[in-house]
Parts: structure tokens; C-alpha cells; sequence
């Protein structure tokens, strides 16, 4: 009896410690990953989000970029991916455990949770405090850069400025961002600049002294002498974003150079932070296009690689920080008609983004308003690599099956009708979404072919990986909420 009793008491005090975890649904204790400490305080920061990106988009990307021959198949590494710390976080908000992009980011730039489609607020709309970049450009002085692939009053980036009960608020989002005293912001351009007779966001950023320049030639002449700067892509793509990687030309100013000249523009001996997002991985995977995708998380990763020059310039003074702020379109890699089999080089047949070639079709379906689905066929096997069964194909393109002709064809006449006209039931969301219907039947069967499948048009909750490198990057290692990052950035920065 008496050692029962010992046995007991052991026990309890293990589970007081900490030593023994609970059994679920019981609440005496709670685990939590002890912080460590670090002696080294970083100086320049760069915080990377990829929007919608979670392990599976980025495993997709090493697939890619590795050997995809049967038999000698290997993962090719990402720069991100051989960061030497690699943690967990979960994504959910206040409303739900599928969030958007306004309170994840949010939680990552301010530490608390908040509703769906509310920015820098907390459930109550109140104001909670300050974002990570508002606290080190005041307490420290540091400079402060923010940039995106997709629009710079868009949810994500805009977390690190602005304080709006409402995403959608774009105009007093772009006034906050004139008036943040930010350094640098480039990528896309701002979006709704205009409301009725009130300044243009644009006329307001250069009263605040920045400079403003789609020039692709000035943007690559910038430098620390060039003062507050607003660089926006020369070329813009849909809702006023950078064009998606797979689109890009000689003209553009990639993800990669915007990144280089933040540095040069940003960097001083107080310390600056860099908060770099690719938006349009998110738009790519909310329409369910694969190849898009992974080419903007190339891009992306390509960018980082500047970050990471940087640190080894650096090495005492930088911490650099990879992540994401939810997962989108809940990607797997493995189809049902695919079986145990991929074949990613399949993606490598399709030459334009789903709304490039919305655009293309567009034009030529204002010259033709008769196309007809054979001479649409044309198109497809040119952009996506996908022939009619029975046709003369050229060696590269992949030969419909007769299932997926049909559903193809389908897809076809419901795009040639009005929107009004087409078919808006319950299968027809769940075929083609609020796409085009020809465009994302052919992203889904092109990747269907390759063996990556989709759920969701939306977000889902599907934890997102954590990758650190530099000063203090020991703290990201675990499991914790994407509170968390905003709290183990904070402790490192030295900022209250």
C-alpha cells in the first residue's frame, strides 16, 4: 500500500513539473516549449511570408526542381529548406480554424488573434498595440521595409502598418501606409488609390517625401541615398499585382531585385526590417494552378537567396525568418487516378498562368466571339502541353484521354456563355469555383496528370512550417501558435 502511495505521489509531482503529459480533454497542466535563451541580439531582420504556402507547395517546388526519372527520383533543396532550425505553427483565428490572410498575419505582426478579414485590431475592433515594425521604427529607429508580390494594401502586408476594422478598407489602409514613416515599400501597386475626390494614395506617399517610380532602370539605381522609397512593378497583372513569375519577361523587376534594393536602401548601422511576402503563391493555389504556384515559390526562394548574402556578409548582426500564414487550396501530392505515380515534368508543358491565359482568350475571343472548341484546342496544346485525342500532336504535348476531352469541352461552352448563363450549382462550384471554367479545367487535369489534387478553392487549416537561419534562430524551433513568432521576434529585437 504504502508503495502505491509513493508511486502516486511520484507521479503527481512529475505531472506538476511538467515531466508527464496530460491525457486529453484533462487541463492540470499544459505544455509549453520553454523559450531559449540567446545571448546575440540581431540587427537586421528579415521576416519572409509566404502567402498560402505550406509544406506540401513547397515540397511540390523540390519535386520540381529534383529528378523526377522512376528510379532515381530525388528532392532538390530549397534555399529555405536547408536553414538549420525548422519549426511548426498553427494558423487558426478568432472565427475559424480555416483563417485569412488579415488575422494571420496580424498574429504574426502584432501577437494576438483576431477576426477573419481584421487588420492590426483585436476581436473587438479595439486597438490591442502596436505591430513589430510600428515598435522597432519607434523605439529603436530602425528602418522599416515592406514588400509584396500582390498589391502593398493588401491584407498581409498591410498588417505590419495598419490598423482597420476591415481588409477591404483599401484607402484607409493606403493612408496609414503614407503616413507610417516606412522606408521602403515596392512590389505591386496600391490598390483602390483613388476614392472620389480625396488625394490619390499616390500624391499622398510623395507629400510624405518618397520617392515613387515604376522605372525599372531608376528602381535598380536605388540606394541608401535614394531617402523613403514606393517602387512598384513596372508591369502589372491582375487587381494591380506583379506579373506571376511564369510570366514574367525581360521587362519585369523580379521578387529576387526588389529584395536587393531594399537592402541596399535599408541598410545602416541602427538596424533595419525587411518584411518580404509572395502574395500571388496564395492567388495560384486559390485557383487551383500548380505550375503557377511553384514558379512564384521559386521566385520567391530565389529572393531569400539575397537575404541570405546579405547574412553572410552579416553573419554576427542578421536573423532571417521563412514561413507562411496559412495554407490555401488544400494541395496534396498523389491523385486518385494516378495511384502511387507522379510526373511533375508534366507542369513544365504549361507556359502561362491561369490569368494570362484568361487574357489571351479573351482577346481572341473579342475578335472571334464564334471560337469554336477545336480552334480553342489550338491554344491549349501551345500554353499547357495538352492535345485532342486522335490529333497530329507535336512529341512534347500529352494526349487527352476521351474523359477528359469531354470534360473539357463542358468546360469550354460554359466559359463561352455570359456568366449569368452558366451553371451555378452545387458540382459546378465544386468543378470550376468562381474561375474560368475552361482555364481551371485545364490547370486541374494538366495537374491531375502530374498527381497533385486540390480541395478547396479557399483556405485551409493545415499548420505551416517555420525556417530560421541567423541571430537567435534557435527560438523558432518547435511547435507553437503563430502568436508566437510575433513573441519570440520581440524578445530578440529587445523591443517592449
Amino acid at each position: 500500500m504504502k508503495k502505491r502511495l509513493i508511486l502516486v505521489m511520484l507521479l503527481l509531482a512529475a505531472v506538476t513539473l511538467g515531466l508527464v503529459a496530460q491525457p486529453a480533454g484533462e487541463s492540470a497542466t499544459t505544455w509549453k516549449v520553454s523559450e531559449q535563451s540567446t545571448e546575440k541580439t540581431p540587427k537586421y531582420v528579415f521576416m519572409f511570408i509566404g502567402d498560402g504556402m505550406s509544406h506540401v507547395q513547397i515540397n511540390a517546388a523540390q519535386v520540381l526542381k529534383g529528378n523526377n526519372t522512376k528510379g532515381s527520383i530525388s528532392l532538390a533543396n530549397l534555399t529555405f529548406t536547408e536553414f538549420p532550425v525548422v519549426g511548426l505553427q498553427t494558423t487558426y483565428d478568432a472565427t475559424s480554424f480555416c483563417p485569412d490572410s488579415a488575422s494571420t498575419a496580424t498574429s504574426l505582426s502584432s501577437g494576438y488573434k483576431t477576426h477573419s478579414g481584421v487588420l492590426g485590431l483585436g476581436v473587438d475592433k479595439q486597438f490591442v498595440g502596436k505591430t513589430i515594425t510600428e515598435s522597432l521604427k519607434e523605439q529603436k529607429d530602425w528602418k522599416v521595409g515592406v514588400v509584396s508580390t500582390v498589391t502593398l494594401n493588401h491584407a498581409t502586408p498591410a498588417a505590419y502598418y495598419a490598423h482597420v476594422p476591415s481588409r477591404n478598407n483599401y484607402y484607409d489602409i493606403g493612408v496609414q501606409m503614407a503616413n507610417s514613416g516606412f522606408d521602403y515599400f515596392a512590389g505591386g501597386s496600391v490598390n483602390k488609390a483613388e476614392d472620389g475626390g480625396k488625394k490619390s494614395i499616390y500624391t499622398l506617399l510623395e507629400e510624405q517625401g518618397y520617392l515613387v517610380t515604376d522605372d525599372k532602370n531608376e528602381i535598380l539605381s536605388l540606394s541608401s541615398d535614394s531617402g523613403k522609397v514606393y517602387a512598384q512593378s513596372p508591369r502589372l497583372q491582375d487587381g494591380g499585382a506583379m506579373p506571376y513569375a511564369i510570366d514574367m519577361d525581360a521587362s519585369d523587376v523580379t521578387l529576387a531585385q526588389f529584395v536587393k534594393k531594399g537592402i541596399d536602401v535599408l541598410d545602416n548601422e541602427k538596424g533595419f526590417f525587411m518584411m518580404v511576402e509572395s502574395g500571388k503563391i496564395d492567388w495560384a493555389c486559390h485557383a487551383n494552378d500548380a505550375a503557377s504556384e511553384i514558379r512564384d515559390l521559386l521566385a520567391f526562394d530565389e529572393a531569400i537567396q539575397e537575404a541570405v548574402r546579405f547574412a553572410e556578409a552579416h553573419p554576427e548582426e542578421t536573423l532571417i525568418v521563412v514561413t507562411g500564414d496559412h495554407e490555401t487550396g488544400g494541395m496534396t501530392i498523389g491523385f486518385a487516378s494516378t495511384g502511387y505515380n507522379t510526373a511533375f515534368n508534366i507542369l513544365e508543358n504549361q507556359k502561362a498562368s491561369y490569368i494570362a491565359f484568361d487574357e489571351i482568350m479573351s482577346d481572341i475571343i473579342a475578335q472571334n466571339p464564334n471560337l469554336s472548341f477545336r480552334q480553342a484546342m489550338v491554344l491549349v496544346e501551345e500554353y499547357f502541353g495538352l492535345a485532342s485525342p486522335g490529333s497530329k500532336a507535336s512529341d512534347d504535348a500529352l494526349v487527352l484521354s476521351e474523359f477528359e476531352y469531354s470534360r473539357l469541352e463542358k468546360a469550354f461552352k460554359q466559359a463561352m456563355m455570359p456568366e449569368s448563363s452558366r451553371e451555378s450549382d452545387q458540382l459546378s462550384y465544386q468543378l470550376y469555383g468562381s474561375y474560368n471554367p475552361f482555364s481551371v479545367t485545364l490547370t486541374h487535369i494538366l495537374n491531375n496528370k502530374a498527381g497533385i489534387g486540390w480541395t478547396s478553392y479557399a483556405h485551409t487549416g493545415t499548420p505551416v512550417g517555420v525556417y530560421a537561419y541567423g541571430v537567435g534562430a534557435e527560438l523558432f524551433a518547435g511547435s507553437y501558435d503563430n502568436t508566437d513568432v510575433y513573441t519570440k521576434l520581440k524578445t530578440l529585437v529587445g523591443i517592449v
